[in-house]
């Protein structure tokens, strides 16, 4: 069977996504405002911002991944502590000038926390929070900003792409895997690395398809569920029958097409078996990589309003629950085999045992 390269690139001539944005000096469309001006929390806090900002990475809201994971923990936060929120879409090849715009219209605005969703909001963060440092900021899956306002909130994402690699080497049929990642980045690199890494623990001898749709986030990598569906086309026509994706938006058309062609997809971020989107398609999800991102927004949030601010790099992983691997199909569970080598690889990473690495 041919053997596609590692990262290998889809071509980038397919047009991304567009998100329609109506906003003043294209900083994004408000999808989610409170009307209700400050708000006081119900904690008893004392806590007197106007609630939550939210600013979303590329796909945006729906991508049944990332971002709505994202929008999961602003939602309870809002619900918990009686407070208000706006979450903000991105604009389409939006450039870091139009985040600093966004972030810093929130400041202006008196949200308090301010959360960019994907490290792309780093450099936005940065210049913003030195500008308004009674303001608490944070970056999902970035760890570069250093302030005493910022808290950097990151992940182990290879711990999980492990169990994920483990899962989908104990189901194939046919010693053939492959693993989709939506940008040719370092973040998604950890995906692959540990992806590869918990299939080799299994049996070395298993093929594994690599491919990366696109090279930049602006060509829709993250955002194109069209790219995702012909690359999950291509690696089956290869001989796959399990698949991971880590390709944001662009991941439903893995599923999608996974489904179709009756072979297991691996989702990623969110538990995708339980999303409505891909309701369809679940019947074909033999799991997910999760990634904590509601609770990292969530802990923010309290943090802020609890009178004691997160600052510095907090890092989820297997121990702490960050990071997992969801079990919602029942053919997951009847797979005993699977569910028994998954639990031990997640044993072996907690205690020690196997430390799964990246380049």
């Amino acid at each position: 069977m041919r053997r596609i390269s590692r990262r290998t690139r889809l071509s980038q001539a397919a047009v991304a996504v567009a998100v329609v944005v109506v906003a003043a000096a294209g900083c994004g469309d408000t999808s989610n405002e409170s009307s209700g001006g400050d708000t006081e929390s119900g904690s008893g806090s004392g806590y007197k911002g106007k609630g939550i900002g939210l600013a979303y990475d590329i796909g945006g809201r729906g991508d049944q991944s990332f971002n709505d994971a994202a929008y999961a923990g602003y939602e309870k936060a809002r619900k918990e502590f009686k407070i208000g929120g706006n979450d903000i879409e991105p604009s389409d090849g939006e450039s870091d000038a139009d985040k600093v715009q966004r972030l810093t219209q929130m400041a202006k605005a008196g949200y308090n926390p301010i959360v960019g969703v994907g490290y792309i909001y780093a450099p936005a963060v940065k210049e913003v929070a030195a500008k308004y440092p009674k303001v608490t900021f944070a970056v999902i899956d970035d760890a570069q900003v250093q302030a005493k306002n910022v808290a950097d909130m990151v992940f182990a994402e290879e711990q999980a792409s492990y169990l994920a690699g483990v899962a989908a080497a104990k189901a194939t049929k046919k010693d053939h895997v492959g693993f989709i990642g939506g940008v040719d980045i370092p973040l998604i690199h950890k995906f692959e690395d540990g992806f590869v890494q918990g299939v080799k623990s299994v049996d070395p001898k298993i093929e594994i398809e690599k491919r990366y749709l696109t090279e930049k986030p602006e060509d829709g990598g993250f955002s194109n569920p069209s790219m995702g569906k012909e690359a999950a086309s291509g690696q089956v026509e290869a001989g796959a029958d399990v698949i991971y994706h880590a390709a944001g938006l662009s991941g439903q058309g893995v599923i999608q097409e996974a489904a179709a062609q009756k072979v297991w997809a691996i989702g990623v971020d969110s538990d995708q078996y339980k999303q409505k989107a891909l309701a369809a398609s679940k019947e074909w999800i033999l799991g997910s990589a999760l990634k904590d991102v509601g609770g990292a927004v969530y802990e923010v949030t309290k943090s802020v309003v609890d009178g004691k601010p997160l600052s510095g790099e907090h890092r989820g992983d297997l121990k702490s629950g960050g990071v997992g691997f969801a079990d919602s199909n029942p053919k997951y569970k009847e797979m005993t085999d699977v569910v028994e080598a998954v639990e031990k690889a997640k044993e072996d990473i907690v205690s020690g045992t196997v430390t799964v690495k990246t380049d």
